[in-house]
């Protein structure tokens, strides 16, 4: 099964997200920071690493720089209502991450999830 780690530190968004995903057959293990998101990722492997930029502690881009340390297979996905200024070239996220505006539909989500775990 497909593991998937959730930063988001939105407590309803994270509900919801970690909701619509287990409804749709993945494995979700969801935290409100990056720290501590980055602490389990240190525990167990995921496949899927879903993290919004804008966190306390530690933001998105960087648990996705140092998750990638750790493997460098782990495929990242960015959810933000700032895509446009978060991702420039100097931010250093991974290269093949994807990025998921704020507002999207959760079918959008899922459907985008799926798209990238069965990528080669």
């Amino acid at each position: 099964m497909n593991r998937i780690l959730l930063a988001e530190d939105d407590n309803d968004m994270r509900r919801f997200l970690a909701r619509a995903l287990n409804n749709a057959g993945y494995d979700v293990v969801s935290f409100d920071n990056g720290k501590s998101a980055y602490e389990r990722l240190r525990e167990e492997p995921f496949t899927l690493l879903l993290t919004d930029i804008v966190m306390p502690e530690m933001d998105g881009i960087e648990l996705a720089r140092r998750a990638t340390e750790l493997d460098p297979d782990l495929k990242i996905m960015f959810i933000t209502g700032f895509a446009a200024v978060a991702l420039n070239p100097d931010s250093q996220a991974p290269k093949d991450a994807k990025v998921l505006s704020k507002p999207f539909h959760l079918k959008d989500l899922v459907r985008e999830v799926e798209k990238m775990l069965t990528a080669a």
